[in-house]
């Protein structure tokens, strides 16, 4: 479980210059690879929420 939260604070961490890209200096190329770390985001964050609800049920 920690290794999957060090990954989701990094790859929080990682989409930081692009947001800047594209939020302040309009280049479009950084948002498509904001949306797409957004989606990694998602699913990762989805898998963690899936193991916590395991374990929970286990116990």
């Amino acid at each position: 479980m920690e290794k999957r939260f060090e990954q989701l604070k990094d790859l929080v961490m990682s989409l930081e210059g692009d947001f800047d890209k594209f939020y302040n200096k309009g280049n479009n190329a950084a948002g498509t690879r904001v949306r797409k770390g957004m989606q990694e985001l998602k699913n990762l964050a989805q898998d963690i929420r899936v193991e916590v609800q395991e374990k929970k049920n286990n116990e």
